[in-house]
């Protein structure tokens, strides 16, 4: 009995003092943006790169919510994230028109190259979920296209959104690709190092190694 005792009053001393401390984690940053249909009515050359007022590093998640109405049945809706070292390096999602709701993911690094590494002419994307592309330091790239993933821990090495850009069309003689609705897009980043609870795991290491070595001690004078 004195040794579950022992054992509550342990883990509470180590638990204790996360749940006291605040909640919020202090590198937290998140973008809401809504990109309105005329945006995708233009070409990759003639795209603006828009600059974000923050920059998503470390560990970060967009989340991609297509309410386009697609005005041409070859049209597509592109979106272009941006690495802040260079520009030069970016991943693309393309959803296309329905009903067929063709997906690519793709990436351009300094290494590879342009590469597309996920393409679904049929069913790859769904209008009534949304698209997630996440990344991190350690586990690189993953997509989910609202239903499965699609791309897994891919590694493109250090990314930080700094801008992105959308398009879609191909010729300046094509029809606009969309006539209205709108694409919303949710970049939220931060660094777990800094939330007090990424450190829990170590706390309750380190309470249960206290534990054990107590048990260990008095057992052995006993």
């Amino acid at each position: 009995m004195k040794y579950l005792i022992l054992l509550v009053l342990v883990a509470g001393f180590f638990i204790s003092p996360a749940f006291a401390q605040d909640l919020t984690n202090p590198s937290l940053l998140i973008d809401t943006i809504e990109i309105p249909s005329d945006e995708f009515n233009r070409l990759l050359r003639d795209a603006p790169v828009v600059m974000l007022d923050d920059v998503h590093s470390i560990s970060w998640q967009v989340t991609i919510d297509n309410n386009l109405l697609y005005a041409n049945p070859n049209g597509n809706a592109v979106l272009r994230l941006y690495d802040k070292a260079t520009h030069d390096e970016f991943i693309e999602v393309g959803m296309g028109s329905q009903p067929d709701n063709k997906f690519w993911v793709a990436v351009k690094t300094p290494k590879e190259g342009y590469v597309v590494v996920h393409k679904a002419l049929d069913r790859g994307w769904y209008p009534q979920a949304k698209s997630i592309v996440s990344y991190t330091e350690r586990a690189g790239l993953t997509v989910n296209n609202g239903a499965r993933i699609v791309v897994t821990n891919l590694d493109i090495g250090e990314f930080a959104i700094d801008s992105y850009s959308v398009y879609g069309m191909e010729d300046s003689t094509d029809p606009p690709a969309v006539n209205s609705g709108s694409m919303t897009i949710e970049i939220l980043s931060g660094d777990p190092a800094k939330n007090a609870f990424a450190l829990f795991p170590f706390y309750v290491a380190a309470g249960v190694g206290i534990i054990v070595g107590v048990l260990f001690l008095t057992k052995k004078r006993s």
